[in-house]
């Protein structure tokens, strides 16, 4: 192993040659025949949420060692390797359709892992500043804060939204995206295996002939490589649609602005002269010219001589804003629509994919984005100076529906209509909590409502939230009630101590202490500036991946369980320590360790097993 260069050595080497023009990277195949890229691999993935979900070969990543990853790269060298098929699932979307869901196999994920850390290294840094989905230290947030500040004075906006792009992904067409960077076959017959791999689904093997499937490790990182294409295209666009330095001035707007200021300064010189009536009519007739000049736009709108045009997208979903006419919105999409179909094989979801209004509401990650209107009203600042409200800047919002729908999603909400269509809303206890401890119920509330809170942080009413935290509070008092077989009142008294309603529980390490339901508020946050640099050009990254105590764990040989040193120790793994019931020697040992792994020798992890 001491002739393999390291993984950091690797991955960086790759990263410092992707900005060369026309360079195309060679023998990346050979790195699959390092152990250490798979330690990295593992550390990574072992614990991710559905760690421990089975392929269809019933295996986990439960019994990871180098004899396993040997094995792998014995496939590896004389190119045996085969992904099995994944295990097809569906999971419910938000519109009541369902999406599917591939599983793939443990050892799949491991050198799936691989893979993405390599092909990340060597397209990460050519992708898109206006690309937010599946990037390291992007988001959701940093991709709403780039349209919260970018998109200012737009007028039209085009909301788009591929048709299953995961599933429609022209599999031919991104080995081609591949091959422009890439010469090493062994390498591309690699992701050719994953992407042809097929799924199973109802015990029936299907072939797949399009698309990545969603689950997979490397789908995202594929998905982002195809649709850095489209990203390239608006970039491309908006160099050609741009038109204009600056917006010519409103003609009315500096008419109205000058008879205003001359109305002030004369009412200003004869104030002291006028009586009480003369005084509220010339005030008057001054505050009308001022509210005619507040809601004039200071720049023509209807200047043809000047466009722009703004993209951002996550994933499959993009936001375009247009300073423009709606004739060019909808040639806008339209052009849109043509480049997908003609370059990248994909279709534009008729339902989803609107021109609106920037007043209007744009649904975009979950959020309604529009702009601020004119209005009559004006700031007046420290130094006296009287400047009108601020017009065209991006407004986020959180929509009804989304927490009201979470609540009847969790059970938490019954919405009853009478015979006028009034509705009446109803807190009701949750059946899925009646048998959990009440510190598990309190931290479960608490986890949800947190969860929404911080989602919807950027949003300008996001003190909404309050409605939504009512709910849930009385949500959670019945669900006490119900528990404890006892009324509403009589379950918020067993509990409410210092004016709060908090739950006792013990420590793992036996101290007493409590939990107190959420009552935190709910104020709108900012993205910090250390986050903004996420929407920037990306400086280079230096890859200094470090083993964590997992790895060093193995690496040391040392069973945590009988004593004895092993060369090829094996890491036992479980779901959740809340499985655990300390009823055997090892789990006991995992509880006492808060941990969800431990590594053993080979008998002890065969006597774990039996």
């Amino acid at each position: 192993m001491r002739h393999l260069r390291s993984p950091n050595e690797v991955l960086n080497s790759l990263q410092s040659k992707t900005t060369i023009e026309n360079y195309q990277f060679e023998r990346l195949y050979r790195n699959l025949y390092n152990p250490n890229f798979y330690l990295i691999a593992y550390q990574n993935i072992y614990d991710n949420h559905g760690s421990m979900t089975k392929g269809i070969d019933g295996k986990t990543l439960d019994g990871m060692g180098m004899e396993r990853i040997n094995r792998i790269i014995n496939k590896m060298k004389n190119y045996t390797y085969q992904p099995n098929p994944v295990r097809r699932q569906y999971i419910k979307k938000a519109n009541g359709r369902l999406r599917p869901l591939g599983i793939p196999s443990a050892d799949d994920k491991l050198v799936q892992e691989v893979v993405r850390m390599i092909l990340e290294s060597i397209y990460e840094p050519t992708f898109s500043k206006y690309s937010h989905g599946f990037r390291p230290e992007r988001s959701c947030h940093t991709a709403l804060d780039q349209i919260k500040r970018t998109f200012t004075g737009i007028k039209w906006f085009v909301e788009g939204d591929i048709a299953g792009c995961f599933d429609n992904i022209d599999q031919h067409t991104l080995i081609n995206i591949l091959r422009r960077k890439i010469r090493d076959e062994h390498f591309l017959g690699l992701i050719w295996k994953f992407l042809r791999a097929g799924y199973m689904e109802n015990w029936r093997y299907n072939e797949t002939y399009s698309g990545a499937a969603q689950g997979s490790v490397i789908s995202p990182i594929l998905a982002n490589i195809y649709m850095n294409e489209l990203d390239r295209y608006m970039e491309e666009y908006k160099v050609t649609f741009d038109k204009g330095q600056k917006r010519a001035v409103n003609s009315e707007y500096l008419k109205i602005h000058y008879k205003w200021k001359v109305a002030k300064m004369s009412m200003e010189k004869t104030w002291n002269t006028l009586n009480l009536e003369e005084r509220e009519r010339v005030a008057q007739a001054v505050n009308e010219k001022r509210k005619m000049w507040a809601v004039l736009p200071s720049m023509n709108p209807q200047d043809g001589s000047y466009r722009r045009i703004m993209y951002c997208r996550y994933a499959d979903d993009f936001l375009v804003g247009i300073i423009g006419s709606k004739t060019d919105a909808e040639r806008i999409k339209s052009d849109i629509k043509e480049f997908l179909a003609r370059r990248l094989k994909l279709e534009l979801s008729s339902e989803k994919t609107l021109v609106t209004h920037a007043t209007d509401k744009a649904r975009f990650l979950g959020y309604d984005v529009t702009t601020s209107k004119p209005s009559s009203e004006t700031i007046q600042k420290c130094n006296g100076t009287i400047c009108r409200r601020p017009t065209g800047v991006i407004k986020l919002y959180v929509p009804k529906e989304k927490w009201v729908k979470n609540l009847l999603d969790k059970s938490s909400l019954w919405i009853q209509k009478d015979e006028n269509g009034q509705e009446r809303w109803m807190p009701v206890a949750r059946k899925d909590m009646l048998y959990k401890a009440p510190d598990d119920i309190v931290g479960t509330f608490n986890a949800e409502i947190r969860g929404l809170y911080n989602y919807y942080a950027l949003a300008s009413n996001v003190s909404v939230l309050s409605k939504y935290r009512y709910v849930m509070e009385y949500s959670m008092y019945k669900t006490f009630a119900c528990k404890y077989r006892c009324s509403l009142v009589k379950a918020k008294r067993m509990f409410f101590k210092d004016g709060k309603f908090t739950v006792p529980y013990t420590t793992s390490k036996g101290i007493e202490k409590r939990i107190a339901f959420y009552d935190g508020g709910f104020r709108q946050k900012r993205l910090s500036r250390d986050k903004r640099v996420d929407i920037l050009p990306q400086p280079m990254k230096s890859y200094t991946i470090k083993p964590r105590e997992l790895i060093g764990r193995m690496f040391k040989g040392h069973c945590e369980l009988c004593g004895e040193q092993d060369s090829l120790p094996k890491v036992y793994q479980v779901r959740k320590l809340s499985e655990l019931r300390a009823n055997v020697e090892w789990e006991a040992r995992m509880i006492e360790k808060h941990r969800k792994t431990l590594v053993v020798c080979h008998d002890c992890f065969e006597k774990i097993h039996s």
